[in-house]
């Protein structure tokens, strides 16, 4: 897919989430941190279902959706969607870039929203602050979106299932915090939503911004290359009419004009 292409299609994603995400948080703010649809029908369920084994794993799970393990994995991506030294050390500084960004564009509009979390007594993890959008849930989905565009643009054999592992884990994450209490459905949409829309914008400005040889997947070999074999093909291409005119000359100078003797 050419760069135009990219930055289009990441835009276009982006903008449809921000937009959802903006319904979302307008409804969110009417209706003053009221749960919404299935909101308390899907805590109720998670109370009344919370084996011991079933808790111990939420909390593994949800616990690498926060901390050190995002920022490793982002700066993971990058070093994998880079072929050379200074592609790899440009992404890593753009994909942990985009994880920063993000959180503190979260945190900002988590202020702003400012809606209250579940009752604490149905809680089975700690948490803090407001809880629209959820943090885990956003940081999680952002980490697992950089993965997954590192993997397909690399294309190792093997990377539908691999894709697959990492897009259920980046939701696994949200949907264990509805599972331990400490975030509302909307919540965990909402960081959905978010995650999506700025993932697409970060995409866009550096599939529009970044030049040629710094595009992941190529390399300055590669470009040197495809410069080079362009203008030799286009010095070794001959002229079908010369071709022809000498394909049709007389051997012999001499006898131009007089037939040859059968």
């Amino acid at each position: 897919m050419r760069r135009g292409d990219t930055s289009e299609l990441a835009g276009t994603c982006g903008l449809g989430a921000w937009t959802a995400f903006g319904v979302l948080t307008m409804v969110v703010v009417g209706r003053d941190g009221i749960p919404l649809f299935a909101d308390s029908g899907l805590l109720s369920w998670s109370v009344g279902h919370r084996p011991d084994v079933a808790v111990a794993f939420a909390r593994a799970l949800t616990a690498t959706g926060t901390g050190v393990v995002p920022f490793a994995l982002a700066a993971l991506a990058g070093i994998i969607v880079g072929r050379t030294l200074r592609q790899r050390t440009l992404a890593v500084a753009l994909c942990l870039g985009c994880l920063g960004a993000g959180q503190t564009l979260r945190y900002a509009v988590m202020e702003l929203v400012a809606r209250p979390r579940p009752p604490q007594a149905d809680w089975e993890t700690h948490a803090s602050g407001w809880a629209f959008p959820s943090g885990h849930t956003s940081t999680a989905a952002l980490t697992a979106g950089l993965l997954i565009i590192a993997v397909c643009v690399r294309r190792p054999r093997g990377r539908t299932p691999l894709v697959l592992i990492i897009s259920g884990w980046g939701a696994s994450v949200g949907l264990t915090r509805v599972y331990l209490g400490v975030h509302w459905f909307s919540d965990v949409v909402g960081g959905w939503l978010f995650a999506l829309g700025w993932l697409g914008l970060c995409l866009c400005a550096s599939a529009w911004w970044l030049p040629e040889r710094w595009t992941p997947g190529t390399t300055d070999t590669d470009t040197a290359s495809g410069t080079t074999g362009a203008t030799g093909t286009a010095e070794n291409q001959t002229d079908p009419a010369r071709e022809q005119r000498e394909h049709h000359a007389p051997d012999d100078p001499g006898r131009r004009g007089r037939s040859r003797p059968a």
